[in-house]
Order: C-alpha cells, then sequence, then structure tokens
C-alpha cells in the first residue's frame, strides 16, 4: 500500500521525485485522457491520466486534481486507479467513485485515495471504459465536502495505449 501512494505522489507532483527519474513522455491523447510513460527508480511506469471538468465548490482552490490508472510491470501492477487532489483527505475518511451510478469505494490517505480491493478495481476500470462521466467526492481534512466530475471519453483507448506501452 505504502508503494501505491508513493508512486501516484510521484505521478502528481512533477513527476520528479527520484534522481533516475526520467520526465514522462506522452504518449498520445484520447479525447479527456492521455497516456504517459517514463521509467523510474523501479522501472517503466504507464498511465492514463485525466483531469475533472468540473471541481466544486467552486468557490475553493483545489490545487491539482488528477484521476490515474496505472500500470508498474516491475511491482506486477496493472490497471490501478487512483484520484489525488491538491489537499489532505479528511483522515480516515472515504472517497467514493460514482460512474453512471454505480458507486465504488476508495481508502484516503493524505492527498489519494485507492481502491482498497484488487477485484475491485477491475469492476471500476470496467464501469469507467462503459460510462459516460464518473463523479468523485470526498472530504477534505477541513471537513469541506469535494467533488469532481471527470469525462470518460478517451479513457478506453487511453488505458489500452498505457497497458501496450507496458507490456
Amino acid at each position: 500500500m505504502q508503494a501505491r501512494i508513493l508512486m501516484t505522489a510521484i505521478l502528481a507532483l512533477g513527476f520528479s521525485a527520484t534522481a533516475n527519474a526520467q520526465s514522462p513522455s506522452l504518449l498520445k491523447q484520447h479525447r479527456d485522457w492521455a497516456t504517459y510513460t517514463y521509467t523510474g527508480q523501479n522501472g517503466k511506469v504507464c498511465y492514463a491520466l485525466s483531469k475533472p471538468t468540473q471541481l466544486l465548490p467552486t468557490d475553493r482552490n483545489h490545487g491539482d486534481v488528477y484521476f490515474f490508472v496505472s500500470n508498474r510491470p516491475n511491482e506486477r501492477v496493472k490497471n490501478e486507479p487512483s484520484v489525488i487532489v491538491g489537499y489532505n483527505f479528511k483522515e480516515g475518511s472515504t472517497v467514493t467513485a460514482d460512474v453512471d451510478g454505480k458507486k465504488f469505494n476508495l481508502f484516503t490517505k493524505g492527498d489519494g485515495a485507492w481502491v482498497q480491493n484488487a477485484a475491485e478495481e477491475q469492476r471500476l476500470i470496467s464501469a469507467m471504459k462503459a460510462g459516460r462521466s464518473m463523479t468523485v467526492t470526498g472530504a477534505s481534512s477541513r471537513g469541506t465536502q469535494t467533488s469532481y466530475t471527470f469525462s470518460l471519453s478517451g479513457i478506453t483507448a487511453a488505458v489500452n495505449d498505457a497497458d501496450k506501452s507496458c507490456q
């Protein structure tokens, strides 16, 4: 779990946390999703990435918000969904990802959230590929309820490219 948290933090914080890591390269833009790759300390990393189309509440500074689907073959990680925001989530809280009415719970740690159960990860990815939009809701460490809406246009192609790039 700590490796998951560290990797997502590295991806979101400018993609350059280690001296051995190289800058990520954009492989392809797929509508609202993009595919990137880089070689880090633990080998090649490939991921699909999107920013939200709507951030609520509108009167708050949300910082950088991203949803990732990551592959790290050397760590045997494939299609790991996660979200990272520009603030810390409320300690011990849960984030909900709602894909066209199908809900998935994610655990939080600092400014990130991940699916607890690997079997649920694949269900979430499948729902995303079949869906139109996804809303991610959670609570900040200050108790503010936040909501992010992501378009799912391009998710299938972006995830497929990430998979191919990390084979």
